[in-house]
């Protein structure tokens, strides 16, 4: 016989043995593997600024709040989240009415977080329902709160009164959230903008503009008129200075002539002849210049003068 027809019976009785072991190793290492999986998917970790909510059958079971390695049933409860941090939302831009009937634009944006998680899944169930709601309570109190103000107050920085509007409209709406038990905390609704509708911008526009020219025209009207009232005063003021010191001066003056009269009379009085020679030399001034020609009689008192005879 040859040797191909040989078999060892001894290595047939260990392929059985080899088998039997490598199977025991694969059980083994499924076992392991289902284990290692199971922990994974029974172990969840809590973070900073985030709840987990764990659910069993689509109820809430509780609600993990601090940071760390939670557990929960695999296969049968559930882990979702939600954020624990301050959050802004950007509330829809809507048209209210002022006091005085005059449509405008409001933009509003809110900081608000979710306080009791499990009220607010009752209640609102998911983050964009909260949102929803919370931005329906806005919108209602600063239409109510605005709906009060003149559109002046509202849009003039010197006159407005949005300090204290945001943090009622703030109050307000957490006494809303909190009635119905959202379980969420608005921290802050702030205004971004007002603005006009773009229908009446225009028409609001030229009436604006139509107020301020007659404003205008108002102040320019009584800026004349007190520059007249003031022209008036002032000239009756300065007639009457005038009058007062030209009165002053004709007593001055008289005072003064009659005063000099007594002086020249007092002086004259000592040399009759010295004062007759003055007054005829007064009136050469007056009389003669340097184109006059003279005829006098040789006898005459200008003549004797003249010659040089002064008797």
């Amino acid at each position: 016989m040859s040797d191909q027809n040989v078999f060892d019976i001894n290595t047939k009785k260990k392929e059985p043995i080899e088998w039997k072991r490598y199977t025991k190793l694969g059980i083994f290492f499924v076992i392991l593997i289902a284990v290692i999986l199971l922990l994974f998917t029974s172990l969840f970790i809590v973070k900073e600024g985030e709840y987990k909510v764990v659910r069993q059958f689509g109820e809430v079971v509780r609600i993990d709040k601090e940071p760390g390695m939670k557990y929960k049933i695999p296969f049968i409860q559930s882990v979702t989240t939600l954020p624990k941090h301050q959050m802004t939302y950007d509330v829809t831009e809507a048209e209210i009415n002022t006091k005085d009937k005059k449509r405008m634009l409001i933009d509003n944006y809110a900081v608000w977080r979710i306080e009791d998680p499990l009220k607010m899944i009752k209640n609102a169930r998911t983050v964009i329902n909260a949102e929803t709601k919370m931005e329906e309570f806005i919108y209602s109190v600063v239409r109510s709160e605005l709906g009060r103000l003149e559109y002046d107050e509202i849009i003039n920085d010197e006159k407005s009164s949005r300090g204290s509007l945001n943090d009622k409209v703030t109050d307000k709406v957490n006494e809303l959230l909190q009635r119905d038990n959202y379980g969420i905390v608005v921290q802050d609704v702030r205004m971004k903008r007002t603005d006009l509708p773009e229908a009446n911008e225009n028409s609001v526009y030229t009436r604006m503009i139509s107020e301020r020219d007659s404003k205008a025209q108002e102040y320019l009207s009584m800026g004349d008129a007190e520059k007249q009232r003031v022209t008036a005063e002032t000239d009756r003021e300065v007639k009457e200075l005038l009058a007062k010191a030209g009165a002053d001066a004709n007593v001055i003056r008289a005072e003064g002539e009659a005063e000099a009269a007594q002086i020249y009379n007092k002086s004259f009085s000592k040399d009759p002849s010295f004062y007759d020679l003055y007054k005829t030399l007064e009136t050469y001034k007056k009389t003669v210049d340097d184109k006059t020609v003279i005829i006098l009689p040789s006898d005459s008192p200008y003549a004797r003068l003249l010659m040089g005879y002064t008797e």
